[in-house]
């Protein structure tokens, strides 16, 4: 492993202007607290209902738990560094950052392929359900998530961590992540790129693909079931998913098609805190109202509270 001379990075954020400085603390304040009380109240809900022990309910609460991971490992250092100028971020810390934002990243898309999976068996096997994913499927799927994920990450940050940084320490961006890292290094990043593309692929792309299979085939169940009602409540157990899946690979997907010309890191900003900071926010809203089990579950905690 290569020791880096520098020791320490400087984190520019989301924007220079110390006027824009004191709306952006507060906006990004209230989306912190809502995702991170949002989710861990749908933690909450799912743990302490034994009736939301199902399958498509586990998947969610592994959901949530990414969100408040991605949303933590980001928003806190940055609020901080807004409220004290204090713009520095150690050599260790960053390296932790880049840890746990990729290892989120890799853990929400394939555990969007695999919620996709668990509704397509609900509505294309209904009958087999419980047999498919019984508890066995559950932890091995949650197991698969989990591997990918820890994978993903390490190669990356390992990669990251071989590269010499000697000269320049700023990092145009509002957290560590990989382009900004690479721009700033003193030796060859080729190999770094290469993973960011074969990443790019499998992950990204892949799991976009294997998401869009799965519903191709629960809107063709669904467009088969002869009554209106039953299409109805076909289509409002998977339309939760749809919905957040829609908001999230809508940014990501912008990121991979627009051309390699029109790249800047400030546009880059922009579409890094949609999918990383403002989708884990949006999650347990769209879950929490068009969810009747889980509206349940909120109230049960609530009414627990109270007591």
């Amino acid at each position: 492993m290569n020791h880096s001379a520098v020791t320490e990075f400087l984190i520019l954020g989301l924007t220079k202007s110390p006027a824009l400085q004191g709306n952006i603390f507060f906006v990004f304040l209230f989306i912190y607290l809502v995702a991170f009380l949002g989710n861990a109240l749908i933690v909450v809900a799912i743990i302490c209902n034994a009736t939301l022990h199902t399958p498509m309910y586990v998947l969610l609460l592994a959901l949530a738990i990414v969100d408040i991971v991605c949303t933590t490992t980001i928003i806190p250092k940055m609020l901080w560094a807004m409220l004290t100028s204090q713009k520095t971020i150690s050599y260790g810390g960053c390296m932790s950052q880049l840890f746990f934002f990729t290892w989120s990243l890799g853990a929400e898309m394939v555990l969007f392929t695999t919620m996709a999976y668990d509704r397509y068996v609900a509505i294309c096997f209904p009958l087999h359900y419980s047999t498919i994913m019984n508890h066995h499927m559950c932890v091995a799927l949650l197991s698969i998530v989990m591997a990918i994920a820890v994978t993903n990450s390490w190669v990356h940050t390992g990669l990251i961590l071989r590269l010499t940084f000697c000269g320049q320490n700023t990092i145009d961006h509002f957290f560590c992540k990989i382009p900004p890292l690479l721009a700033l290094s003193c030796s060859p990043v080729r190999v770094n790129e290469v993973m960011v593309q074969i990443a790019d692929i499998t992950l990204a792309v892949g799991d976009f693909t294997l998401t869009c299979i799965s519903y191709g085939f629960i809107i063709a169940a669904i467009l088969r079931i002869r009554t209106a009602e039953g299409k109805k409540k076909a289509f409002s157990t998977c339309s939760s998913h749809l919905i957040v899946v829609s908001l999230y690979y809508s940014p990501v997907i912008y990121t991979y098609i627009r051309p390699a010309s029109s790249y800047t890191f400030e546009r880059d900003k922009v579409v890094a805190a949609v999918y990383t900071l403002v989708t884990p926010m949006l999650n347990p809203i769209v879950y929490s109202f068009r969810n009747k089990d889980m509206q349940t579950g909120i109230r049960k905690v609530f009414s627990f509270l109270k007591l």
